[in-house]
C-alpha cells in the first residue's frame, strides 16, 4: 500500500473529512485531496506533520510498502485497528473454510436423513 493510501485509511479510521485534515495541516482541501490521490509529492516535513496528527511515528507511513500493514490507533478507551490486504485474505480464507465445513456437515446430516428414510421405506 502506498503512503497516500495509508494516509487516506488513517483519516477514514479517525472519521475525519478531507476538509478537516486540510485544516489540521493548514492547507487547502484541494491540496490535501491531491495528497490522498497520490497526485502530489509530499515532503518529509509534511509527512512528519501528518504522522503527528495521527499520533504515529512517521516511519509507520513508510513501513511495509508491500501489500499488508496494520495500524492500531487510539488511547486506552478507544482503539481502532485496520488490517491490510494480506490479513484480509487470511480472514476471508478462514471464513470460507468455516463455510465449507458447515456445508460438509449439512451434506452429512442430509445423507443420514436419506439413510433413515430408506430404512423406514424398507420396513
Amino acid at each position: 500500500m502506498e503512503i497516500h493510501e495509508k494516509i487516506r485509511v488513517l483519516r477514514e479510521i479517525n472519521q475525519w473529512s478531507q476538509e478537516e485534515m486540510a485544516e489540521k495541516l493548514s492547507m487547502s482541501p484541494n491540496g490535501y485531496a491531491k495528497i490522498e490521490r497520490g497526485q502530489s509529492n509530499i515532503n518529509i516535513e509534511k509527512l512528519k506533520q501528518i504522522a503527528q496528527i495521527f499520533n504515529i511515528d512517521v516511519v509507520e507511513l513508510f513501513a511495509t510498502q508491500d501489500k499488508s500493514f496494520f495500524f492500531s490507533i487510539g488511547d486506552n478507551t478507544n482503539n481502532h485497528n485496520y488490517v491490510g490486504s494480506d490479513e484480509k485474505i487470511l480472514l476471508e480464507n478462514k471464513n470460507l473454510k468455516e463455510l465449507l465445513e458447515a456445508k460438509n456437515n449439512e451434506i452429512a446430516a442430509l445423507r443420514q436423513v436419506i439413510d433413515l428414510l430408506k430404512n423406514t421405506e424398507n420396513k
